[in-house]
C-alpha cells in the first residue's frame, strides 16, 4: 500500500468515525488538543501529518493505529 493510499484510507475512517459521533471538525480538534486545520489535513489524506497529534485524534475517536507484518490482512476494517 502506498503512503497516499494509506493516508486516504485513514482519513476516510477518521471522517466516518467523527461523523458517527456527531462531532464537527472543530469539536474534534478541541477535544484532541489539535488545530482544526490538522483534523482537515488528516481527513484529506495529507501524507505529512505528525504522529503525536494523529494519535491524539485517533484516541479521541476511540481508534488506534496498529502495525503488523506486511501482507497480513486485519480481521477488522
Amino acid at each position: 500500500m502506498s503512503p497516499w493510499e494509506f493516508t486516504e484510507s485513514l482519513g476516510a475512517k477518521v471522517r466516518a468515525r467523527r461523523v458517527s459521533l456527531s462531532l464537527s471538525q472543530s469539536d474534534l480538534a478541541d477535544l484532541a488538543g489539535v488545530s482544526e486545520r490538522f483534523v482537515r489535513f488528516v481527513e484529506q489524506g495529507k501524507t505529512t501529518v505528525q504522529l503525536e497529534p494523529l494519535l491524539a485524534v485517533l484516541g479521541t475517536l476511540g481508534l488506534e493505529l496498529k502495525v503488523q507484518p506486511a501482507g497480513k490482512q486485519s480481521s477488522q476494517s
